[in-house]
């Protein structure tokens, strides 16, 4: 059972299609936060996975609370992140946007594209906190500066982009560790041109989010 802040539609729905077409052994529901409760099957086992990149609580605790009210047989998962594959997903999300190398080959005469990474989360300082450690696993894989800076919060971008350029960083690049449906859909753009950097997309229905998904389900399977 996937749940998704902000309704069943959109990228949800777009991470659903992709789970069950790389993983046709599993029966997966997708719901709302606001519905998962009558959305449960009655009767049935079920792994209730969050699309969330971090534990947010504000999400996590209803989605607890709708499964005791519902009265059904379900475990509920972390986030899907932190986690390798997330900061993979990261890493090909600006590789995209011609933000990063595609490979983690760095050869000594092949500059790279930017001077650091901000990664842009939302939920305040808890987020941030949380996505300390997504920052250093893509920092591994960039061979870069990766700092985590809220959107949504003070201080934010602009106090992390500020840091990094007095550190000597003239080229900035955000990387929203976000899915897609935490924010409208103009904010990550709106905050890169506001510190005047480039930006890649959010994860969406990525591959890999679907395989984090899955992994998700099965290491409920395995307990």
């Amino acid at each position: 059972m996937l749940v998704a802040p902000g309704g069943a539609s959109g990228v949800a729905a777009e991470i659903a299609a992709v789970v069950r077409v790389d993983h046709p052994q599993i029966e997966v529901r997708l719901t709302a936060v606001e519905e998962l409760a009558q959305a449960l099957p009655s009767g049935r086992d079920a792994v209730v996975v969050p699309l969330l990149t971090w534990d947010d609580p504000k999400i996590l605790a209803p989605i607890s609370q709708a499964v005791a009210d519902s009265g059904a047989s379900a475990v509920v998962t972390g986030a899907l992140g932190p986690h390798p594959l997330l900061a993979e997903a990261l890493h090909i999300k600006l590789a995209e946007r011609d933000l990063a190398r595609a490979d983690r080959v760095r050869l000594l005469n092949v500059s790279s594209p930017v001077d650091a990474v901000i990664l842009a989360t939302v939920g305040g300082e808890l987020a941030v906190q949380a996505a300390q450690a997504t920052a250093v696993l893509l920092a591994s894989r960039l061979t870069l500066p990766v700092v985590a800076a809220s959107l949504d919060s003070e201080p934010g971008i602009s106090v992390a982009a500020d840091r990094l350029r007095a550190a000597g960083a003239a080229r900035i690049a955000l990387s929203p560790c976000l899915i897609g449906h935490e924010t409208p859909a103009d904010l990550v753009k709106r905050a890169a041109e506001s510190i005047g950097a480039g930006h890649a997309e959010p994860l969406g229905a990525h591959s890999i989010i679907a395989e984090l998904v899955a992994r998700a389900y099965g290491s409920q399977l395995a307990t």
